[in-house]
């Protein structure tokens, strides 16, 4: 039996449970439980750990483990992948063919799901087969997964599983890639390493490349890669509003030029590296009409170790987290700018965007970084100690010095392989942390401080207790540029004031692929709207198409919300683009007409303010 609290969730998700639905349905506006407002609420269990993650559907979350003895079974093997229902809080199970250890993924312009590279076949404890057994003679049924790549196209009816062949792969073995998408809507897959470790050690082991899906031919070397060792493991890499990249590893950062395969460095980023083992919480602000929406990047925590500390040989465990915070707006300025800094030293912290224009932040830990071993100073094998509990709301609109406020307490360590996702109508889903070889529960190792976790968490955000609106005219498609269009809020979408209207923005948001604390893929762009409103107090907000400009918002699956007053309605699913991989259809802007609201209802509601 459900819980009263996730029967409510159940309940405020269901406007958003079918993409036709959410595209066309108008309903009364509504207030959201205040009981759940800054909250989080255990709802279930993801079957497998959740290493990775993502919204593949408006009510299905797919999880990808790497190969480890999951209690839960397909194919006659442990799991270690996830189909997770957020409307009933259940579970099926998915076969993968090979070990997704690591792997990287995003959504392509088609809105099929890549997840690429991984780690070789492995049998209990991690322990590597043979070379002579990596396809599938393990006791998990595992493949190597190195140069794999796996498909998904996402489903509403359970009919859908994840293609994992071999005449699909790679050239070179990748594991802790990082993949964007581009423009054209295929993606671009960068670095990582061919057989793992700590960090990336060895130079005979460092793939110093990058390559495409659909691929275009052999990997091309990304000298950024060879000047970044041993720290460059799931470089950081966004596309900017230009259409070129940002790259940073270690403590350096450039933009890459990728169609004239030009690279540019930039200064060092100040204080900390921020890459993965050290896991800085990174993320882009939204971009809006009002910014010309400029791509600005955060980083937060991480780990000050220098070059010759990323090594195991003392007691990473026991050392304190960064807690600096910084910004680059690369297309505008180069300089690094200091940001408010966080309460304590994270590593591991997660951004996550939300629909009202702030930043979700959580998980993590105060002391070591990402990773596990056996190490005498390990605790149990997690290579973190000391979970940060405490959740944050960060606001880049808010004066410097003021931009952090608290949110909500967990009880449920989340360190190393945690993950977390936006979900359609506004909270946030966060499960996984196993920094561990294998599933280990408090019956295998009762000594252990850290084990595996299934438990899947709602966050409900502060405006959970507030009116959501039900706007009507919601879309299911939007183009670059082109034709205008209408979305109708009633008075009480408005929360019975009719001035709201001006607070009142259309959002778009990519809710990324979410593993190793970050979200690849992840932005929130806000539409250029005006307004009619009514006398009777209803309103018309006249909203444009997403800029003429794939690279502010690449092609694909995403969520459109209308944000009224900072308050999020359930989102409709839309596609940007035609759905299609290749150039993207630009069409000229229509202009939006002035906003007109009469005297008469400004002065029924108080005056304009």
């Amino acid at each position: 039996m459900l819980s009263p609290s996730a029967i409510a969730h159940v309940l405020a998700l269901a406007l958003s449970a079918c993409a036709a639905c959410a595209a066309t349905t108008t309903s009364t506006a509504s207030s959201s439980s205040s009981t759940l407002a800054n909250t989080f609420v255990y709802v279930g269990d993801s079957g497998v750990s959740a290493q990775q993650l993502f919204l593949g559907r408006p009510n299905k979350v797919y999880v990808v483990d790497k190969t480890e003895g999951n209690p839960l079974q397909v194919a006659g093997h442990p799991a270690w992948a996830s189909e997770y229902d957020t409307t009933t809080n259940t579970v099926r199970a998915m076969d993968v063919l090979s070990n997704s250890f690591c792997a990287g993924g995003t959504v392509l312009g088609n809105g099929t799901w890549l997840n690429a590279g991984g780690n070789q076949a492995i049998t209990y404890n991690g322990t590597a087969m043979p070379n002579d057994e990596q396809s599938g003679q393990s006791p998990y049924g595992d493949w190597d997964g190195g140069k794999a790549i796996r498909l998904l196209d996402p489903c509403d009816d359970e009919s859908c599983d994840w293609v994992d062949t071999s005449s699909l792969y790679m050239t070179t073995r990748r594991w802790y890639p990082t993949l964007e998408t581009l423009e054209d809507g295929t993606a671009i897959i960068i670095g990582g390493c061919e057989w793992g470790g700590y960090v990336n050690y060895a130079d005979n082991q460092n793939n110093p490349t990058f390559e495409y899906w659909p691929s275009r031919g052999q990997p091309t070397t990304l000298n950024f890669l060879l000047n970044t060792m041993p720290v460059n493991l799931f470089p950081l890499v966004w596309l900017l509003p230009s259409g070129n990249l940002f790259v940073q590893a270690e403590f350096q950062a450039e933009i890459f030029d990728y169609k004239n395969n030009v690279e540019y460095a930039v200064a060092d980023i100040p204080y900390a590296v921020r890459v993965y083992p050290a896991s800085a919480g990174t993320a882009v602000f939204p971009m809006t009409p009002g910014n010309n929406w400029t791509a600005t990047i955060i980083f937060c925590g991480g780990s000050d170790m220098e070059g010759d500390q990323w090594y195991t040989n003392w007691t990473i465990s026991a050392y304190p987290a960064d807690a600096s915070c910084v910004t680059i707006t690369p297309d505008v300025d180069l300089t690094w700018v200091d940001d408010d800094a966080l309460d304590t030293g994270r590593s591991m912290g997660q951004f996550i965007n939300l629909p009202d224009g702030r930043l979700f932040y959580v998980n993590g830990a105060h002391l070591g970084t990402a990773g596990y071993g056996n190490d005498s100073w390990a605790i149990g094998q997690s290579y973190a100690d000391d979970p940060v509990y405490q959740s944050w709301y960060f606001d880049p609109r808010a004066p410097s010095g003021s931009r952090w406020a608290k949110a909500a307490t967990s009880d449920i360590p989340r360190m190393y392989h945690s993950s977390a996702t936006l979900l359609p109508d506004g909270s946030v889903l966060v499960s996984g942390s196993n920094p561990n070889a294998d599933y280990v529960n408090e019956t295998m190792e009762p000594d252990y401080k850290y084990y595996t976790q299934y438990q899947v968490e709602i966050f409900y955000p502060d405006y959970w207790g507030k009116t959501k609106p039900a706007p009507g005219g919601m879309p299911s498609n939007l183009t670059y540029g082109g034709s205008y269009f209408d979305v109708t809020l009633s008075l009480a979408d408005l929360d019975n004031d009719a001035l709201n209207i001006n607070a009142t923005q259309a959002v778009v948001i990519r809710t990324g692929f979410s593993t190793h604390a970050m979200n690849m893929g992840q932005r929130h762009v806000e539409l250029d709207t005006t307004f009619t409103a009514n006398d009777d107090g209803s309103a018309t907000l006249h909203v444009s198409q997403v800029p003429p400009n794939p690279a502010i918002l690449v092609p694909g699956p995403a969520l459109f919300f209308i944000v009224v007053n900072g308050v999020p309605s359930n989102a409709s699913w839309i596609m940007v683009g035609n759905g299609e991989l290749g150039d993207q259809p630009v069409y000229d802007v229509e202009p939006l007409p002035e906003s007109t609201i009469s005297a008469q209802v400004v002065a029924d509601y108080g005056g304009w303010r």
